[in-house]
């Protein structure tokens, strides 16, 4: 049969099909063409390629990489990855189920995907897919627009929080250290920093804390705490491994996430209802006392005229940095100080230059040896070990091509980027052949740049970091004044936790001896 004897409406489908595959072929000729030309005139050339046992779906790494994680030791195979490639490089593409990932512990590439080319990356959608859920549409989960929103809204907050309540929190510390055996017993620090984050957290966002450090009957406040942990740590498989690690129904996930969000509106709605009450009034920043009410953050939302779900969602984000970032830095300080008996040693001979007292921000300022010690914590047990980004227009990064790397590499839209934190912390070429060592005297003289971000950089840095390091040198401040030895109690090996923070796997048990 002829084609001029075909259907009239077979005919029409071949003509839109022809016309859709001319399409195709012009549009993949002029992004061809376009993309050729932004690679000519940027120098540049395609980084070494990681020598996969699987070339085509990189099955050999995804199968490395679950077992490490189930080993509690997925950070270790990171810098013989990049030694793997060609003798050594800072930049080069892995497969992840046949998916090309650009892979980079090079500072100038991490300086421009976070600050210098901001708008041409945004979070990968694996993150939002798997964060979502519990977190909504927050700081840590959306980009351009909304994130601006977010970033304008919260950021006024953090700027007064900077100056925090210490009084409260020092009742939180109290409590926290009246739980610690004062007979030489084995307790984890690490248990006991999550629930004094907690407390804390909950305490100054939302103006009533869970209190699961006290004595007392507090069962809602220990609900919510392990229902947010739980949340996170199936959110972190599905970031990690994919949607394949969560296919099969949780009920449990499901209860946590309903649990987490309930518990949080509860407090949002009452926040909302003293706001609309007391609006354009000023009875609200007086107690009954005549003194000035403290400050509470959830309360300054309200008064922002967003929507409650809005509110709920950053609150829920801000909380995941303010409990987990200190806490997981409050462990793996401690952890290390049970080891090095010199470094406790000094830290406190610092601390008790305060003859007892509470520190003031000023003081703490001024402590050297602990600001050191902080810093080398975060360079060696950085809270964010690995981060990524997907770029969403054709870019470039400036070093990582060719086999010297020393060549500009081209992005297409829609390739991911990984950065690793954690080894590129350990670069030798700036730390030293020390690199691995716990030296806090290093930060006597040494000045980082993009090497060092142990809480992100560029416009995305972290609003909360400087509220973290007060809680965090104010902790280790008031324990070292409690206690004058500690000792460590676990004898294997440190492993790793990886949530969406990192944790230490086998706790923080130690022995403390009261001063």
């Amino acid at each position: 049969m002829a084609l001029q004897d075909q259907h009239p409406s077979i005919l029409f489908g071949l003509g839109i099909l022809a016309s859709y595959a001319l399409l195709r072929i012009v549009q993949y000729v002029i992004t061809y063409q376009r993309r050729s030309i932004i690679i000519r005139n940027n120098g540049c050339k395609p980084p070494p390629k990681y020598p996969h046992k699987d070339p085509f779906f990189g099955f050999d790494l995804f199968r490395e990489n679950a077992r490490r994680l189930r080993e509690g030791k997925f950070l270790d195979g990171i810098i013989p990855r990049y030694n793997a490639v060609n003798g050594g490089v800072t930049t080069f593409t892995s497969l992840f189920l046949g998916t090309t990932i650009i892979n980079t512990i090079e500072p100038e590439n991490v300086k421009t995907i976070l600050a210098t080319k901001f708008k041409d990356f945004h979070l990968p959608q694996t993150r939002k897919d798997a964060f979502r859920p519990v977190f909504g549409h927050g700081i840590f989960t959306t980009d351009g627009k909304d994130w601006e929103d977010s970033r304008a809204l919260l950021r006024p907050n953090f700027v007064r929080s900077q100056v925090g309540d210490l009084d409260t929190f020092d009742e939180h510390i109290s409590k926290l250290i009246a739980r610690i055996p004062s007979n030489g017993a084995t307790v984890d620090l690490q248990e006991l920093f999550f629930m004094l984050t907690m407390d804390s957290s909950t305490d100054f966002l939302l103006g009533e804390s869970t209190d699961i450090l006290s004595d007392g009957n507090h069962a809602a406040g220990e609900r919510f705490s392990q229902a947010f942990t739980y949340a996170q740590q199936k959110m972190s498989l599905q970031f990690r491994v994919g949607k394949l690690a969560t296919l099969l129904p949780d009920k449990r996930y499901t209860e946590a996430v309903e649990f987490v969000h309930k518990y949080i509106e509860k407090y949002v709605r009452t926040a909302l209802e003293k706001a609309k009450q007391y609006q354009g009034s000023e009875k609200e920043k007086v107690q009954e006392d005549g003194k000035a009410s403290r400050y509470i953050f959830l309360n300054e939302l309200a008064k922002t005229g967003y929507s409650a779900k809005k509110i709920q969602d950053e609150i829920l984000n801000i909380l995941l940095a303010g409990r987990d970032t200190t806490a997981n830095l409050l462990s793996q300080i401690f952890y290390i100080l049970a080891r090095r008996p010199d470094v406790f040693k000094k830290l406190r001979d610092e601390v008790m230059q305060l003859d007892g007292k509470r520190p003031s921000f000023e003081q703490m300022k001024n402590m050297k040896y602990l600001k050191g010690c902080l810093n080398e914590t975060l360079r060696l047990r950085p809270v964010l070990p690995s981060n990524g980004r997907i770029a969403v227009v054709d870019t470039v990064l400036p070093l990582g091509g060719g086999p010297d790397g020393k060549s500009p590499v081209f992005v297409k839209a829609g390739q991911n980027v990984n950065f690793h934190t954690w080894a590129m912390h350990r670069r030798k070429d700036y730390y030293g052949e020390d690199a691995e060592e716990f030296k806090p005297e290093r930060w006597e003289t040494y000045r980082p740049g993009w090497e060092y971000i142990p809480f992100n950089g560029g416009p995305r840095i972290c609003i909360g970091q400087q509220f973290a390091l007060t809680e965090a040198s104010y902790t280790t401040i008031r324990l070292l004044q409690a206690f004058k030895n500690i000792e460590a109690r676990d004898s294997s090996d440190w492993t790793e936790h990886l949530t969406i923070t990192l944790g230490i796997g086998n706790g923080c048990h130690v022995s403390l001896t009261p001063a």
